[in-house]
């Protein structure tokens, strides 16, 4: 049988595991603590903590005014940490439309999307375009799979920037891009 927390410390635990991961869903609170969904539920409202879209949302919202090579809208997934320049996380919920009827796998042009898009957002410049993709999808991705992307700038080399993207599902790597970036119409002097 396992252990449940009292409900006092269960609530602490939660804020505290919610204060360092805020993406974790209820389910997986629910298997960490042990409790039903519902009781996770129940703990969230009476501590006032927002279901995870709305914290996603949140989060994304402070993130969007920092990006320069795109707009917050043409973004695929939501960025929830960005340093211009150096790196970036974003989150994409897979959803029905994204994948191939039959088999439930999300398409790899999702992906890449969401790669791209945080390749691109992590760049500090006012335009940047791919020049190279080489890409691996390492495992197929289902519906209903939360996918967290990260990007990290490990050089830039005059208008070229080189982008690491490591995407993410239920932390084990299911795809890989390194991305070389390049900036169309301004000096690197010019920001």
């Amino acid at each position: 049988m396992k252990y449940t927390l009292p409900k006092k410390e269960r609530q602490q635990a939660l804020v505290d595991v919610l204060q360092e991961d805020p993406f974790v869903t209820d389910e997986e609170l629910s298997d960490n603590f042990h409790v039903s969904i519902q009781t996770i539920r129940l703990d969230r409202l009476e501590l006032g903590i927002p279901e995870l879209r709305e914290r996603i949302k949140a989060v994304a919202s402070e993130n969007q005014n920092k990006l320069r090579s795109m707009d917050a809208k043409e973004v695929i997934g939501e960025i929830v940490d960005l340093e211009l320049g150096v790196s970036g996380i974003s989150i994409l919920q897979t959803t029905d439309e994204m994948v191939f009827e039959r088999s439930q796998i999300v398409r790899g042009h999702y992906i890449f999307a969401q790669a791209e898009s945080l390749a691109i957002a992590v760049v500090d410049a006012k335009v940047a375009l791919t020049g190279v993709a080489n890409i691996k999808y390492k495992t197929p991705i289902f519906v209903g799979d939360k996918l967290v992307a990260k990007a990290q700038v490990t050089r830039t080399r005059g208008n070229k920037y080189f982008v690491w993207v490591f995407i993410k599902v239920r932390q084990e790597e299911a795809f890989r891009g390194k991305f070389i970036l390049v900036s169309i119409g301004e000096n690197r002097s010019d920001k």
